[in-house]
């Protein structure tokens, strides 16, 4: 099994294509860190455990060398102890893709000279990667979850490297070891932290998945400045993170459609199911989340319990009723005419100030339209 599992990494590490993370990909077992099992998506079944056990070693180190995420917890309970499928809790940890770790990695721009703080362990296989690379005593890896981070330490340990682990919330960052050079999310936020602008190194970056409620992504990459406030665009990749715990929408409520004002309008609800669109109407409505009914959009603003829905009409159209102190499609109107305006710009489009007065996203410049984030 030695000589399979050393194949399979180092047809990994080629596969990745990163002559950067090449070796770092090929030493680290990744298979190691992968506990005894995993939860695979079945599209009438939901979230099926599949436990070592149940396969052969060959089969087993197989999956753990394919470059794809594999969930390791959903809602707080670990594969191994799932005996059952799960349809409807979400998942709360995972071994992500290798090629997107390495991608992460380098839009970062991590590299040997620096120092480094991981806001997210999980199964610690990208905090062994910068270990390999970097050296242990250059990476700080934070994990909220204690299962999580003891399942890591585990592993990391067991691979050979001793970074500094810490179990914690990793939205207040980790004092003990700053400042540091770059600090790197593995999982999303809403807003960037403020405690991490003051934990990086001037000329230091900031590298985070974002994900609003709305369900809108972004990839921010931002340096920080002298005076303490940090700015960037976001990246053009796209990248889908499981948000920070504290960071996760709430649940969305029963919604009564057909309720409030009637007005028409010209605009298809369907371009919210693209990707950058539903990223624009998020900036308007922070709040709010969004649904589909068959072909009726809904919309709820968790603060004010504004909602509205919008429906074909039988003569051409859109019917949209509206109801609370916000008129929330509106506001999804104006700001998405706002960026057809500009060209219809991918996130990368758009940029990102952070100061102590306030996160604003901004289109084109920071002098363009901008749109302040929730406190």
């Amino acid at each position: 099994m030695t000589t399979m599992a050393a194949q399979l990494r180092q047809a990994l590490a080629e596969s990745v294509k990163s002559p950067d993370w090449h070796d770092a990909l090929q030493a680290v077992p990744r298979a190691d860190f992968l506990g005894d099992a995993v939860y695979r998506h079945d599209p009438d079944r939901g979230w099926v455990p599949t436990h070592r056990t149940e396969m052969s070693p060959e089969e087993w180190l197989t999956l753990a060398y394919t470059d794809e995420t594999w969930v390791t917890q959903i809602d707080g309970v670990m594969a191994e102890d799932a005996i059952e499928p799960v349809t409807i809790l979400r998942p709360t940890s995972s071994s992500t893709q290798p090629s997107l770790v390495v991608r992460m990695l380098e839009a970062a721009g991590i590299r040997e000279d620096q120092t480094v703080l991981e806001i997210g362990t999980g199964t610690g296989y990208s905090t062994a990667l910068m270990s390999h690379r970097l050296g242990e005593d250059a990476v700080t890896s934070i994990e909220y979850d204690p299962v999580i981070a003891t399942r890591a330490k585990r592993a990391i340990n067991g691979a050979g490297y001793a970074p500094t682990l810490i179990e914690g919330d990793g939205l207040d960052g980790y004092e003990g070891g700053a400042p540091y050079d770059r600090l790197i999310a593995t999982c999303a936020v809403r807003t960037i932290p403020l405690p991490w602008l003051r934990q990086v190194k001037e000329e230091g970056t900031i590298t985070a998945p974002m994900l609003g409620w709305l369900g809108g992504v972004a990839f921010a990459h931002l340096r920080v400045s002298m005076d303490g406030t940090a700015s960037g665009r976001f990246l053009a990749d796209d990248v889908y993170f499981m948000p920070a715990r504290a960071h996760a929408a709430p649940p969305r409520p029963t919604l009564w459609m057909g309720v409030g004002e009637v007005s028409r309008s010209e605009l298809d609800p369907a371009i919210l199911k693209d990707d950058t669109a539903l990223f624009v109407a998020q900036l308007a409505i922070p709040q709010a989340h969004h649904g589909w009914a068959e072909d009726t959009l809904t919309l709820h603003d968790v603060s004010s319990g504004s909602q509205a829905d919008i429906s074909p009409s039988p003569g051409g159209g859109w019917v949209v009723h509206q109801h609370g102190p916000h008129r929330l499609w509106d506001m999804v109107e104006e700001v998405i005419f706002t960026w057809m305006g500009a060209g219809k710009p991918h996130q990368s489009g758009f940029g990102l100030s952070v100061t102590a007065e306030g996160q604003r996203v901004w289109l084109g410049d920071p002098d363009g339209p901008s749109w302040r984030l929730p406190t």
